[in-house]
């Protein structure tokens, strides 16, 4: 981690334009490291913004305006020094996706609304930056996230079998409406697409595996377009994208009309969330390595900008991206001037070299697209999700079809309800344990009845809460307890180390349970409860139905106190149990 200096100008300043306080760092050794990972950038992502444009629907250009625009405003407004922004896989289909539900990607109207799409997400981002509504994104379950990505990856992959193939599909296609017409007319493929296709996987991944160091889907791209030359692909129906205009993004204005609002109003929240998430979760990531402290309400800020800004500049919505963040990392890169660096370098490449997708075969395309789309898929979290938990598994399937089968906006929203609701299902039935003391261990300490087959005090129930009692949980607590004192025990110790709050309801339920108890000649005892918890019973007066005198520092003063003097001394005679140390003084002992 190199030193920051205090930075330019005062604090306050400061907070408005953050990049003063990493710019006292820059030297010269800081300048050449961040132009080496600036050049490596940019080789990365000039593949990566072609497909990605693809991907959302755009012409190629719309990607490369992304890289050049995003990243800049990014890095100046957020608090990563190594988070690299622009096109990403998953923003891409989502922004296909939601525009391509209201205007067809055939129509004139497609780029207007992608634009005022990128515009209302920006607008989301900074507002929750400004906010200081960082947190917000925890609310979003990682399991959910590996879900939608898995699922966009697989709407990626789908979505170029067109091209893979060489078939000419309608459009605006459902996942397996596209499915079905492949299969249809698999029997018109063109082998000269497929061959470049698969020569273009086979040879990033080979690369990737083999020589990791080199730009592999560039080299792939490469090596497709000269095999395609050589085999006269374009006079054997293979598709070219075609040169792109030599320009730097031209100034636009997004549609912001009222209806235009309505209409993508539920589709930029989804983009704004979903892109928060991988900025912020790439940038914490790369800050383990880096020793950095990532402010998530200023890289909100960051996104945001970068966004807004973008949408007057022919950008569509752009995030972190993991593969340049980490690339950028690992190439020294020193401030966010690499990835500056990294955008002149488009800029420069788009100025001069608009060329260089003249004879880029679509099929080869396809071919990368597949490849980013594999390397979307989570395979490791994915079987450990499996592996350790039915409910989270539940989230991850519930998601991943959705995504492929509604709008992926509403995938996302269906992932967190699912969340929400195993979350609260597993609030609302906090595990209650019986507990018995164990004779046979120094000291007899209270353990499960259950596990252990512990013998259990015919009178005297002693129950440990784990989880907070509050109106979703008061039916199984009552339950609980119900079941309890029909079984003959009267007097119920309740542990409390695991609640971490009282309601309302809570309280009325201790308070009414303790009633009750107390007329059927027992009583409800509380111990080890933490005091903010027992706020709301004190505060609301539910205490005077309680009793402060049953209320216990521990277990053992509480057993202590209540085997002797409040236990009925006749069943005490009768009983054979004797589980607890006191037992052995009541009458009837042996």
């Amino acid at each position: 981690m190199h030193p920051i200096a205090n930075g330019y100008g005062p604090r306050w300043l400061q907070v408005i334009f953050p990049f003063l306080r990493w710019l006292p760092s820059v030297d010269r050794g800081t300048l050449k490291a961040d132009l080496v990972a600036g050049i490596t950038g940019a080789v990365i992502v000039l593949p990566q913004g072609v497909a990605y444009a693809l991907i959302a629907g755009l012409p190629p250009e719309y990607g490369l305006y992304t890289a050049i625009i995003t990243p800049v405003v990014a890095g100046l407004f957020g608090s990563s020094w190594h988070l690299v922004s622009g096109p990403t896989a998953a923003i891409s289909i989502i922004v296909f996706s939601v525009v391509g539900g209201v205007v067809s990607p055939d129509s004139g109207q497609f780029l207007p609304y992608v634009l005022a799409l990128t515009f209302m997400a920006g607008v989301i981002q900074l507002a929750l930056g400004l906010a200081r509504l960082g947190a917000l994104v925890n609310f979003i379950s990682h399991t959910v996230v590996i879900g939608f990505t898995a699922g966009a990856a697989v709407l990626i992959g789908t979505s170029q079998l067109e091209h893979f193939f060489g078939l000419n599909l309608p459009a605006g296609q459902t996942f397996i409406g596209t499915l079905m017409e492949v299969a249809e007319r698999l029997p018109e493929l063109n082998p000269y697409s497929v061959a470049i296709a698969a020569l273009t996987i086979m040879t990033a991944v080979l690369l990737r595996r083999f020589a990791p160091r080199v730009p592999n889907m560039l080299m792939a791209m490469v090596l497709a377009s000269v095999v395609c030359w050589l085999i006269d692909g374009s006079e054997n129906g293979v598709a070219l994208i075609g040169a792109m205009p030599g320009q730097l993004p031209p100034f636009s204005l997004p549609p912001l009309g009222f209806e235009t609002f309505r209409e993508l109003a539920p589709g930029a929240l989804a983009v704004a969330i979903i892109a928060l998430i991988e900025a912020v979760s790439i940038g914490r990531a790369v800050a383990v390595r880096s020793h950095q402290r990532i402010d998530g309400n200023q890289e909100f800020i960051g996104q945001g900008l970068s966004n807004i800004a973008g949408s007057f500049f022919s950008c569509y919505a752009g995030s972190g991206s993991f593969t340049r963040t980490g690339a950028n990392y690992d190439a020294g890169a020193r401030t966010p001037l690499a990835a500056i660096f990294a955008a002149i370098a488009v800029a420069l490449t788009l100025l001069f070299i608009p060329q260089m997708t003249a004879y880029l075969p679509m099929p080869a395309m396809s071919g990368v697209l597949m490849v980013i789309a594999w390397n979307l898929v989570d395979v490791h979290h994915i079987r450990q999700i499996v592996r350790a938990s039915r409910q989270e598994t539940m989230i991850l399937v519930a998601t991943l079809l959705a995504t492929l089968l509604l709008a992926l906006e509403f995938a996302i929203y269906l992932g967190v309800l699912v969340s929400l609701v195993l979350y609260l299902r597993r609030t609302a039935q906090p595990s209650i344990v019986s507990l018995a003391p164990m004779g046979d261990r120094e000291g007899r300490p209270l353990r499960n009845v259950a596990k252990r087959e512990l013998a259990i005090c015919p009178q005297l129930a002693v129950l440990r809460v784990d989880g907070s009692i509050f109106f979703g949980a008061v039916n199984h607590v009552q339950t609980v307890m119900e079941s309890v004192t029909a079984h003959g025990q009267r007097h119920i110790l309740m542990i409390g180390s695991g609640v971490n709050f009282i309601d309302i309801a809570g309280a009325e339920l201790l308070a009414n349970q303790a009633a009750q108890l107390r007329v059927a000649g027992g009583g409800l005892y509380l111990c080890e409860f933490k005091a903010p918890a027992l706020e709301t019973v004190r505060r609301g007066g539910y205490i005077d139905a309680i009793g402060e005198e049953n209320i216990f520092v521990s277990p053992k003063v509480a057993i202590a106190e209540l085997v002797p003097n409040r236990l009925d001394p006749d069943r005490c005679r009768e009983c054979r149990a004797r589980v607890f140390v006191e037992c052995r003084r009541m009458p009837g002992a042996e």
